[in-house]
């Protein structure tokens, strides 16, 4: 009885890791990296997402719509947390602004991500100052996304059209990070409001060179501007607003990331995410550390496929010198010295709390790319070679980057699995895909370092199952596509992802009891 009182304890411990992790680290929330089409393996341009907190997990495609003359679309704020799709639970009318003639479809994320003309968004908020915030605002940033994804096919008309919206009817959130990709081109967008006494909104974007790579991990990381240049696009009122409020003094050159952060990296752009990732593709740059800046993007060493950008966000700096579990060591029952078994990158405050009493300094606390936290991430391909309903591609993940396998959605599918329908955070339901996977995760974080080779080795079988079968459906799609028959293709790539996931969810069930039988052995 008592171990297995202890057992539930140290599972239910682990459950809530991302919770206690989390706790004062919000404006820690996302990552994203973006590809360019010449710096990545197969020609794709990428963009990817990380959503690091409690927001919803429930995921539905939106059909595209036609709107007669005089149409108004309802713009809507507390959609990031409700239960289910038709869930009204703190959902409220802020306002209303004309609608256009078609809208297009798109995949409904928490944070939109997805549209038929491969059109993606990543997304990662780096606050700014909360003087610069205006609750009577009307547009957060997950209603730009709705709006330009359901109205843009490019990255570059996605950003007029968020720019043009936020100016008008005024920008409501904290300072965000929009990634966007299309078939061609990757951007950065930065936005922030104006104050409470204007309606408007300050934004900057920067196209990411073709043969680069950028990332933005909650930190403004745009620099100088450069109006009139064909890689860059901004509102007019960048200076005014920082001059204004006291975040630039008006003298030498004007830099946006340094006028506008307030992020936990004060005169710097960058944290350990950003110099990692940055420092694994581009080593020979022998970036430090302790430099007040780092580039806003880097040419890779080697081509960077879809792959990497996923191990990439698996990262928990194992090896490096913020490498958590290193320090953690203990002697075994033969009276060997070796690492802790509990040792895992996602420790609590209360055990890093307690491994600290009984010896100061024994942990200290590193965010990695990949955290327990997180609600769902994705890594996006567009394309240009394929049609747009396969060609544009996000690979789904729920729960902690580091431990889930990847489902791909398509930019023309139509249906989702069922278990993609509601959101798994308001309680606990072993019918959400957030469950099928947390469960296991969370075991495996109990006796982390005998389990990991185990979730690892899991996650790369299925990955490397799900990319292998993408050529076939790829010829499939486009015969149906050149036939006319829409219907058919859709069913092959909705097919394909229920394919995929059903995979998935059968092996993290059995990892689950394997983990559980473990946790019991190992008493």
């Amino acid at each position: 009885m008592k171990k297995t009182l202890l057992l539930i304890a140290l599972t239910l411990g682990s459950a809530v890791a991302w919770s206690q992790t989390a706790e004062g680290l919000e404006g820690q929330s996302c990552t994203s990296i973006m590809v360019g089409k010449r710096a990545s393996a197969d020609g794709s341009v990428m963009t990817s997402h990380t959503c690091d907190s409690r927001y919803r997990t429930w995921m539905h495609y939106e059909p595209a719509a036609d709107h007669p003359a005089g149409t108004m679309h309802a713009v809507y704020t507390g959609t990031m947390h409700n239960y289910w799709r038709g869930d009204t639970t703190g959902v409220r009318q802020v306002g209303e602004i004309p609608e256009v003639a078609h809208t297009y479809a798109y995949l409904n994320t928490a944070y939109p991500c997805l549209n038929e003309h491969q059109l993606s968004m990543g997304e990662s908020t780096f606050g700014g100052p909360d003087t610069l915030r205006n609750p009577k605002s009307m547009l957060m940033i997950e209603e730009l996304q709705r709006l330009a994804l359901q109205r843009c096919t490019t990255a570059r008309d996605a950003i007029l059209t968020m720019g043009r919206l936020a100016e008008q009817y005024g920008y409501a959130d904290a300072g965000e990070c929009l990634t966007i990709a299309d078939r061609d081109e990757v951007w950065q967008f930065e936005i922030i409001g104006c104050g409470k006494k204007e309606k408007g909104a300050v934004w900057v974007a920067r196209r990411v060179p073709d043969d680069a790579v950028a990332v933005s991990c909650n930190i403004p990381r745009i620099d100088t501007l450069r109006r009139g240049a064909d890689d860059f696009l901004c509102s007019d009122n960048v200076e005014r607003v920082a001059r204004r409020y006291k975040l630039w003094d008006g003298k030498g050159t004007f830099v946006f990331w340094r006028a506008y952060n307030t992020s936990y990296a004060k005169g710097r752009n960058f944290l350990e995410r950003e110099y990692y990732i940055f420092n694994t593709l581009a080593p020979s740059l022998g970036l430090s550390y302790e430099a007040a800046e780092l580039p806003f993007c880097v040419r890779p060493e080697r081509k960077v496929s879809a792959r990497d950008v996923m191990a990439l966000l698996r990262a928990t700096y194992e090896g490096t010198p913020h490498d958590m579990c290193a320090p953690l060591m203990m002697v075994n029952r033969k009276g060997d010295t070796v690492q802790s078994p509990v040792a895992n990158p996602w420790m609590t405050h209360d055990m890093i709390g307690t491994l600290n009493y009984l010896k100061p300094g024994a942990v200290t606390f590193h965010r990695g790319v990949s955290v327990a936290w997180c609600s769902y991430s994705f890594v996006a391909q567009m394309r240009s070679w394929l049609p747009d309903a396969v060609g544009g591609v996000v690979w789904m993940a729920a729960d902690n980057p580091a431990e889930s396998p990847r489902i791909p959605l398509f930019s023309g599918g139509r249906n989702l699995p069922r278990a993609f329908s509601v959101c798994g955070h308001k309680e606990y339901n072993p019918d959400t895909w957030l469950w099928q996977f947390r469960k296991a995760n969370r075991l495996a974080t109990v006796a982390w370092q005998r389990n990991k080779a185990m979730v690892g080795g899991a996650v790369l079988e299925e990955e490397e199952e799900a990319f292998a079968g993408m050529k076939n459906l790829e010829e499939q799609v486009k015969v149906q596509l050149e036939q006319g028959r829409t219907d058919v293709a859709a069913d092959l790539m909705d097919a394909y992802t229920l394919k995929v996931y059903g995979s998935a969810a059968l092996r993290w069930s059995q990892l689950e009891a394997t983990f559980w039988q473990r946790a019991w052995a190992g008493f």
